[in-house]
């Protein structure tokens, strides 16, 4: 487990865990969500009727109780179903991959008492399997609140440093209410002695 055992305790959710007004730890949540369970079996439900339909269409016999693909030429319908039916189970594959892993999941850690600034998110396999990013809290120019209206709607919360680098805090999810996105900036600001930069509103 790559979170220390001093955390496990934390609440599954996106809530601030205060010690001694000296420590916030905030627990982000990765790839491990309901949505993307729901994605993951729905997508592979749909690929996998769409293969064997093909597949059926191919072998001109029925595999599985419900296809009949007495009606289905192989070519181009057939083709098309194993295609598309393939990608999406491959999509699907990937999905589960992810879920698994929990890629995207870690935590924010501010502590006043050593001053400094932690952020650990899980990769994939490999040499970035753990993402670790440190600095000093008098780094931190401010904090800043980035939304963006629209069809991809993003909701953010940056820390940016005095070399105008910028720290993205949020999770990789659906958008979190702007009213809870604010309050948790705020928080954060005055945790940190910062203040809030502009908001960045683009729709």
């Amino acid at each position: 487990m790559f979170v220390n055992t001093k955390y496990n305790s934390m609440k599954k959710n996106n809530d601030y865990l205060i010690e001694n007004n000296n420590i916030i730890v905030q627990r982000i949540i990765g790839a491990r969500r309901w949505d993307n369970i729901f994605w993951a079996v729905v997508t592979l439900a749909a690929g996998s009727g769409f293969f064997f339909t093909g597949l059926s269409s191919y072998m001109k016999k029925t595999i599985l109780f419900f296809i009949a693909p007495s009606d289905l030429a192989f070519i181009p319908q057939g083709v098309l179903m194993l295609f598309y039916g393939a990608l999406a189970i491959f999509i699907s594959v990937f999905l589960w991959f992810t879920i698994a892993l929990d890629i995207g999941s870690g935590y924010n850690k501010f502590d006043k008492l050593n001053n400094s600034i932690k952020i650990l998110r899980l990769g994939f396999p490999g040499k970035n399997r753990f993402i670790s990013l440190e600095y000093e809290i008098n780094h931190i120019k401010c904090v800043q609140v980035s939304i963006k209206q629209g069809i991809n709607p993003k909701h953010e919360i940056y820390l940016c440093t005095k070399n105008n680098n910028k720290i993205p805090l949020t999770q990789v999810s659906q958008p979190i209410p702007i009213a809870i996105i604010e309050s948790e900036a705020s928080k954060l600001a005055r945790f940190l002695g910062v203040s809030i930069e502009d908001k960045d509103i683009k729709s």
